[in-house]
């Protein structure tokens, strides 16, 4: 019997797919349910399952665009698994490679060893009078770069006389270059990126925030916060989550977006937070987070993490969010403008700490700071909500305990 297996939809709006990797190759026989393919989309990689055991057949090549449902392979299910094919596959290829490298290796010595057989007649040959190093020292110029006209090839004072620096011309480097084809989801961020500095009137804001105040809570509370909740650790993302939804609630015009000719405003906070993955950027969504805890927000971004590592983030993981969390602190950035992750209408930026001299009641000590960016759409959100809801964040940050923790933190982290 001869399955057709169809390209599955990996969400509503996602009408095509491209074929990014097949892991089998034709002919080969397949057990149900083995990834037989990586198929990107322009939300998510996903894998392909075989639908069923026997012998497979591609009808579709890597970088292919297939429409959802579309036919991209048959596995003939009446197929016999057969035995020691795949090793004799496999050794094809290592058997055929090196016949085909062999010539290439064996040319390049002889071509080479062919041009200094005759500069190099005697030990003379390229070596400079004290003279003529002299000249060279003082021109910075290197013998090596100098053919000599004296005897047995023996650089001459003349010789260094009449040598003209290097203008740093290349010779000899590595010029190749090498051209691959975009996955589709990358494509789809570059559009979307390009839109959202084209279609949003987007500016930055910008604060910083004293983290000294984070630190003392989690120096005291992370080991035990960690042993109480199964290996969980309380990070630097809740406190700016927590911080973030309190800000929403204040300033909802920034949990708000543009509709054509209307104003959506959202009463949940969707927070969505950029993490990095094998295919690149991700943004999965923690849902509701303003009704989350630290120990459950801690937990769902670690969910989400692993699941973007292991390849395995969904399309719904990523599908909403209202807002956009992004750290390129973790990278090493001090400052940054971030893009809006678009249709949302602002992003938060968050970066490396570093400590910093600053002015405390008069007196210069030294904290741990971080520079902390706001983009977002002018079209809907006017300077005072953003200028005010960055303040929020910081307020928030920096008096933790009180505003983020209802001045109760063992309450609040669940201890």
């Amino acid at each position: 019997m001869i399955l057709e297996m169809k390209v599955p939809s990996p969400g509503e709006s996602i009408k095509e797919v491209e074929i990014a990797t097949w892991l089998v190759k034709d002919g080969d026989y397949v057990e149900k349910d083995q990834a037989i393919a990586e198929v990107d989309s322009d939300k998510a990689t996903l894998e392909l399952p075989a639908e069923a055991s026997g012998i497979i057949t591609l009808k579709a090549e890597e970088g292919d665009a297939v429409a959802v449902g579309a036919v991209v392979c048959l596995i003939d299910t009446d197929g016999a698994k057969p035995s020691g094919s795949a090793p004799a596959a496999a050794a094809k290829p290592a058997t055929e490679t090196p016949k085909a490298e062999t010539p290439k290796a064996v040319e390049a010595p002889k071509a080479e060893a062919a041009k200094p057989n005759p500069a190099t007649t005697t030990y003379a040959a390229g070596i400079p009078s004290p003279a003529a190093k002299k000249i060279l020292d003082e021109k910075n110029i290197q013998p090596s770069g100098i053919t000599g006209t004296g005897k047995d090839g023996r650089i001459t004072k003349d010789d260094a006389v009449n040598a003209v620096p290097s203008m740093g011309t290349p010779t000899g480097g590595n010029r190749g270059s090498e051209r691959t084809k975009l996955s589709m989801l990358r494509r789809k961020v570059a559009e979307r990126l390009v839109a959202a500095k084209n279609e949003t009137a987007m500016l930055t804001t910008f604060n910083e925030v004293n983290m000294t105040p984070i630190n003392l809570i989690r120096n005291e509370y992370k080991d035990a916060f960690k042993a109480k909740h199964g290996g969980v650790g309380l990070g630097y993302m809740s406190f700016f989550t927590k911080a973030v939804t309190r800000a929403l609630k204040l300033f909802p015009d920034v949990n708000s977006m543009i509709d054509g000719n209307e104003k959506i405003t959202y009463d949940f906070a969707d927070i969505s937070i950029a993490v990095s993955g094998p295919k690149g950027l991700m943004v999965p969504v923690v849902r509701n987070a303003e009704n989350l805890t630290f120990r459950g927000i801690e937990s769902e971004i670690k969910r989400l993490a692993i699941k973007a590592r292991d390849g395995q983030i969904t399309v719904d993981d990523m599908t909403g969010g209202t807002f956009t969390i992004t750290n390129g602190g973790v990278f090493g950035s001090m400052l940054s403008t971030p893009i809006i992750n678009p249709p949302q209408s602002g992003i938060l930026g968050m970066h490396n700490i570093i400590e910093r001299p600053i002015a405390v009641n008069g007196q210069v000590e030294i904290h741990p700071m971080m520079y902390v960016a706001l983009s977002y759409d002018h079209r809907i959100i006017d300077g005072r909500e953003s200028v005010g809801f960055l303040v929020a964040v910081k307020e928030g940050l920096e008096n933790p305990a009180e505003l983020l923790m209802d001045s109760n933190p063992l309450k609040a982290l669940e201890l």
